[in-house]
């Protein structure tokens, strides 16, 4: 005789430390399955905690405390309702691990996560311990194969789980955001089911955590891995499938919901938006403000501002200097007029002015130079600190990664601020999110449809407006070759030899290689940004700050 059971794929925003909050969410997901009748609810890796905890969890109390919310959940499980799998780290053999487990009937089953990442963004060797090889939980005479995010992307964990009689693979994940995950992450999936010829869950959770971004898009594969549940990207959901345990011990799925994904610049838009709206309301800040000059960095980061957080939580500063030319200031405005955000206005030529009053003696016998360009910019970071620090608002920096790649951005200047919007996307990245944004809208934006970034902004020539007729190619190449340079470098690893022989001029190249190797200094010193790329700077890419060697150069 076959059985059915309700399995709920439960993608929600967990926030890393308010323990309270996250049991709230899986007691009251758990409520709404339970009265439609639900068997099963799958929660996210380590969705006890929020992931990635970091070295939360080398806190005693903290483990103790997530220890007794476990016992919470299993205390309230003897109700009949559905079962639950959670994610949460645990002491083992006085050894630390990051564990899942089937809650049910006031018992509780638990596996560990085998394979620990170690790259890019993950650390997780340095707090967890590896332990054995899990073996299948039997939960409604269903056989599951339990997995935990990284297990999946090997082959030894889920056929040692089929040899072991496991009928269904669940995996539970914190896999954040990047541009090439989005096929990767099916892809993957399919070729465990392709090896074991066993359907597979997996659940994904959402949400902003420093600068990562977790974008959901949970999903459900049949044994011949065909899609036959879809969770949409970026929003929270609670969505069904059926599993029906045939007499000859397979597994069917059965379910109708395919929502719709979103790709290319609209998830890398989404990031953004998502990632600055979680940062800011779990921080507790109560808006932003940005120095809005004109040009397209702010006028694309005003936009996601007001697309994460709404209008009246937005606030955009002025700031000219005689430098600053009256169409810089128009389009400014029409940034906030588009927004409908509030604007002000304060003049800095006095201020300058009085800087370089009083420099003039110590400055004597020096050509003007970068030096006196910078005093502006670091005039600007001032005044944006100060208003932050009076209004209680968090101040955004608005360079590019190209920018911040070569150091074209002033440190204690444009560079101040809690969170840099554009941090992981190249100036390309940004002309082509702006296009995007002015003619596409979505339920995660908070802003106006239609055009947000002006025209102007996007169309003419970019510019620091620190000297009379500046233009960035003048110390800079066409933002197009330059993020070629870069992307090679930076993404991709490839060596100055191979760039060249693509084409690029050697001594550009070359150039590009020491600005990026000479600003490292200043991205250590930079606020955090949403991660897009593959190879984004803080935790994914490190490179040392004193540092000798030059490649082939």
């Amino acid at each position: 005789m076959s059985t059915a059971i309700n399995i709920y794929l439960c993608q929600l925003n967990f926030h890393v430390g308010n323990l309270n909050s996250n049991f709230d969410k899986i007691i009251s997901a758990r409520e709404k399955i339970k009265r439609e009748g639900g068997d099963l609810c799958i929660f996210s890796e380590l969705s006890i905690t929020g992931y990635p905890p970091e070295d939360l969890v080398l806190r005693k109390t903290f483990i103790e405390t997530v220890e007794k919310f476990v016992e919470k959940l299993t205390v309230i499980s003897k109700d009949n309702g559905p079962g639950m799998i959670v994610g949460y780290p645990r002491l083992y053999d006085n050894k630390l691990m990051n564990s899942a487990a089937i809650i049910h009937n006031g018992k509780i089953s638990i596996i560990d996560k085998f394979h620990l990442p170690n790259y890019g963004v993950f650390d997780e060797k340095r707090v967890f311990n590896s332990n054995r090889m899990p073996g299948p939980i039997v939960f409604k005479d269903i056989r599951i194969g339990l997995m935990i995010c990284e297990d999946m992307w090997f082959s030894d964990v889920s056929e040692s789980l089929q040899e072991s009689g496991a009928q269904i693979l669940i995996v539970i994940n914190g896999s954040p955001f990047d541009q090439k995950k989005e096929d990767e992450r099916l892809s993957v999936a399919v070729s465990r089911v392709v090896e074991t010829n066993l359907p597979l869950i997996y659940v994904n959770q959402i949400g902003g955590q420093d600068e990562l971004v977790f974008d959901g898009s949970s999903f459900a594969l049949d044994s011949s891995a065909k899609l036959c549940l879809q969770s949409s990207s970026w929003r929270e959901e609670l969505n069904r499938l059926e599993i029906t345990n045939n007499n000859d011990g397979l597994c069917e799925l059965s379910s109708s919901i395919i929502n719709k994904i979103s790709v290319g610049l609209e998830s890398k838009y989404n990031a953004m938006v998502l990632g600055l709206r979680d940062y800011v309301n779990k921080n507790k800040f109560k808006g932003v403000i940005l120095g809005l000059s004109g040009g397209i960095d702010s006028a694309l980061a005003v936009a996601i501002a007001v697309d994460a957080l709404g209008k009246d939580r937005v606030r955009g500063i002025r700031m000219p200097s005689k430098y600053s030319s009256e169409g810089s200031l128009k389009d400014a405005k029409e940034s906030a007029n588009l927004l409908n955000i509030k604007i002000d206005t304060i003049r800095i030529e006095e201020i300058n002015n009085s800087y370089l009053e009083n420099l003039k003696e110590l400055f004597i016998g020096f050509e003007k130079d970068t030096t006196e360009e910078n005093i502006q910019s670091r005039i600007r970071g001032v005044i944006l600190m100060a208003i932050s620090n009076k209004f209680g608002e968090m101040l955004i920096s608005t360079g590019n990664k190209s920018e911040i790649s070569v150091g074209y951005t002033t440190i204690y200047g444009d560079m101040n601020g809690g969170f840099c919007a554009l941090k992981d996307a190249y100036k390309t990245d940004v002309y082509n999110l702006a296009k995007w944004r002015n003619n596409n809208y979505n339920e995660l934006l908070l802003g106006p449809s239609g055009m947000v970034v002006p025209e102007n902004s996007i169309t003419k020539e970019p510019s620091a407006e620190l000297d009379f007729n500046q233009r960035d190619q003048d110390s800079l190449p066409d933002y197009k070759v330059l993020d070629e340079i870069l992307i090679k470098i930076i993404e991709e690893e490839e060596s100055l030899e191979t760039i060249i022989s693509m084409g690029h001029d050697i001594k550009l190249v070359h150039r590009v290689y020491k600005l990026l190797l000479n600003s490292e200094y200043k991205r250590r010193q930079s606020a955090p940004g949403v991660k897009l790329t593959a190879r984004s700077f803080g935790k994914e890419r490190r490179y040392p700050i004193v540092n000798a060697f030059l490649d082939d150069i």
